[in-house]
């Protein structure tokens, strides 16, 4: 068996939300969820199969968006496993709907940091062993950093 550490690839400006499913139904189901969630919501959509064709499936609102999700599923190589690239909204308030569809197995991450992803390969084929979502902590938080913490989550509207 190999190990590997991929990095995967999106915009500055968007959040990811990496999963397991195990369904060809995954791409309608988890469309039909992100555009129900956030109307005119921009995102990619892509799905590695682990059976029959084995095809990396894919959909989405917005073509630059599904096209990054398909190659970074291209490049993880993992059967079952699904990935979403948004913009103009936080996993959030999508992946209450994205746990309650029937075909979702597990969640990764949800996030908009660098994200690697540890990837097992065998002769048979590959599979998400977990990932690094960000940085390690750099230390605890004082009194300032609760002060900014509350001010960012009522700038951008989750707090009043």
């Amino acid at each position: 068996m190999e190990l590997q550490n991929l990095q995967l690839s999106f915009p500055e400006d968007c959040n990811i939300i990496l999963g397991q499913s195990h369904f060809i139904k995954t791409v309608e189901d988890l469309y039909e969820v992100m555009v129900n969630s956030v109307p005119g919501i921009q995102f990619g959509l892509a799905f590695c199969e682990a059976s029959g064709p084995c095809l990396i499936r894919k959909d989405g609102t917005d073509n630059e968006l599904i096209d990054l999700a398909v190659q970074n599923m291209h490049r993880l190589g993992c059967g079952h496993s699904f990935l979403i690239i948004m913009r103009g909204a936080f996993p959030i308030n999508v992946l209450p709907g994205i746990k309650a569809c029937r075909e979702v197995v597990n969640i990764f991450c949800a996030t908009a940091n660098p994200v690697q992803v540890i990837v097992a390969k065998s002769e048979q084929g590959a599979g998400i062993l977990g990932v690094i979502d960000g940085t390690s902590p750099r230390g605890i938080e004082l009194d300032t950093d609760i002060t900014h913490r509350k001010k960012f989550l009522l700038d951008i509207g989750y707090k009043r």
